[in-house]
């Protein structure tokens, strides 16, 4: 018996969704009718926002006439240039649009090793690490430490969405840093 009932109700819930979606097409063809009769995009636009049913709503703007895209920039179409006296101009980011999206070369170098001239005592916010490479380094992450360090050796190397960090022989912490020198 309860199957013989959901039977009954799925095939009236079948039957419900199949006159909803017949309503919403002769809705959609009138509304097709109506703007082929109304050049006005802006009372077409109205008349679409006007409707309760979201089937007959969307065949509505469906229907609407859109303008031609814009023509493609093909591969073949030169990048305007930017003159390398430019403020802010970036070498390597003047070939930008004709390599956007290829997959970029690794950088070679992934870590340098030097050391830190002389005692180290640790770092603090934003203070500036000179290496003995002629390197300056600053620290960006906020973190602070204090140590007291004769020469300690460091490595430099590339860490998560192209920032580095800075790894000290006898640390126990890694700032994260830039490069300014």
């Amino acid at each position: 018996m309860k199957l013989v009932l959901l039977l009954f109700l799925t095939l009236g819930v079948g039957l419900l969704q199949a006159q909803a979606q017949a309503q919403a097409q002769a809705q959609a063809q009138a509304q097709a009718q109506a703007q082929a009769q109304t050049p006005d995009t802006h009372a077409a636009l109205r008349q679409c926002r006007s409707l309760a049913d979201a089937a007959a709503r969307l065949a509505c703007y469906d229907q609407l006439p859109w303008p031609a895209p814009p023509p493609a920039v093909s591969a073949a179409t030169p990048a305007p240039a930017v003159p390398a006296s430019a403020p802010g101009a970036n070498p390597a980011l003047l070939a930008a649009p004709a390599a956007f999206g290829l997959p970029r070369p690794e950088d070679p170098v992934q870590a340098i090793a030097s050391h830190i001239p002389g005692l180290f005592e640790g770092w603090g916010p934003k203070e500036l690490i000179r290496l003995a490479n002629g390197q300056v380094w600053q620290v960006t992450d906020g973190s602070q430490a204090v140590y007291r360090l004769r020469e300690p050796k460091v490595t430099v190397r590339r860490a998560a969405f192209g920032t580095f960090v800075l790894d000290i022989d006898g640390a126990n912490q890694v700032p994260r840093v830039r490069r300014v020198e």
